[in-house]
């Protein structure tokens, strides 16, 4: 391979256990220090695609090659890789410092080069003066700043993270994964992150894989899968809220559209009469700085308007909506992307 290449590489990869599928001709490429999240519902693949990169899974067919080497059937201590883990997976006998230099120990490195790394690593993930103490006596984040710290000395290139926040609080979660995205950029590492949490992989992944039934469904930059979803599947997994699907045939002029997207800040109310929907309320979810009004229509699932600071509307109420031609997204029969057809002028 040459230098080109990809710093990851994995080629129609597929795995299954006694016939049943786990992933379907998984090809993707990685680029050397990138931040890559495999996201989906639980299922869907994405922790299988990640335990068959790390040798933990043999694969039933493809090639797998990291920094320009085949690894398909090499063990995981052959990868150059490290790992975290959901459960931190600590020594709970061990204090800190011996819990991040373990796996160095294993491997005899020299007494000064573990203390110079074991120094660095706790100086990063903010741990100095907690080297003597127990995972026990340690917060959920303080623990998964210990199991950053052992990735960090292991000092390989290529880190693999599957779902490590999933166990923490909403604020601590939001505090760590701040964490890890700044230590992925001082350090330069390439790291595979598996997550069912689209904010985890919209705001830190350079690239996001998202997956459905053990196959990949889009490969993009997170904006790329908000704004240009190639499936009704993603059109609806992506975004806080998801992507509202209108049947063609409510919308005069689409009438040959099988179904249309639009998002809840392209939504605007309307005067009665004057827009191009009538629906009906049927919640109020208050967030702060705005309110989301979902609405019934019965051509249409999702559908929802912002509108800004607190609102009430009763459930039942008559509202109607209007929106721009150019913020709709247009989806085939199959429910794959396709171009915007040409509108057909309502008769006079």
């Amino acid at each position: 391979m040459s230098t080109a290449d990809p710093f990851v590489l994995m080629e129609g990869i597929g795995k299954r256990w006694k016939g049943e599928l786990g992933v379907e001709d998984v090809s993707l490429t990685i680029a050397r220090g990138a931040f890559v999240a495999l996201l989906g519902p639980s299922g869907c693949g994405k922790s299988t695609t990640l335990r068959l990169l790390s040798g933990l899974e043999l694969p039933d067919e493809g090639r797998i090659f990291i920094d320009g080497r085949e690894v398909t059937t090499a063990a995981p201590a052959e990868r150059n890789l490290s790992m975290v883990f959901q459960s931190y997976a600590l020594f709970p006998h061990l204090g800190v410092a011996e819990n991040v230099v373990f796996g160095l120990k294993v491997r005899k490195v020299a007494r000064a080069e573990r203390a110079e790394k074991l120094h660095r690593a706790l100086e990063i993930t903010g741990l100095l003066g907690y080297e003597s103490r127990k995972p026990g006596e340690l917060s959920g984040g303080q623990r998964q700043r210990v199991a950053l710290a052992r990735a960090i000395v292991a000092g390989q290139p290529l880190c693999l993270m599957d779902e490590p926040l999933s166990n923490l609080d909403a604020k601590l979660r939001s505090s760590v994964r701040k964490d890890i995205k700044k230590l992925q950029i001082d350090l330069g590492m390439t790291v595979v992150y598996v997550t069912h949490d689209q904010t985890e992989a919209m705001s830190m992944a350079d690239q996001v894989v998202l997956m459905k039934n053990g196959r990949i469904q889009q490969v993009g930059a997170p904006e790329d899968l908000y704004y240009r979803p190639e499936t009704t599947f993603v059109a609806e997994f992506v975004g806080a809220p998801p992507m509202a699907l209108i049947d063609g045939a409510a919308l005069p002029g689409f009438e040959g559209t099988a179904r249309i997207g639009l998002r809840a800040e392209n939504v605007r109310v309307a005067e009665p009469g004057a827009g191009r929907l009538e629906c009906r309320v049927s919640e109020c979810e208050f967030l702060g700085s705005e309110t989301f009004i979902g609405l019934d229509h019965a051509a249409a699932a999702g559908l929802i308007v912002s509108l800004p600071g607190l609102r009430h509307l009763p459930s039942g109420e008559a509202l109607t909506i209007d929106f721009d031609d150019e913020d709709l997204h247009f989806f085939d029969a199959d429910g794959l992307r396709s171009c915007a057809p040409e509108r057909v002028a309502p008769p006079s």
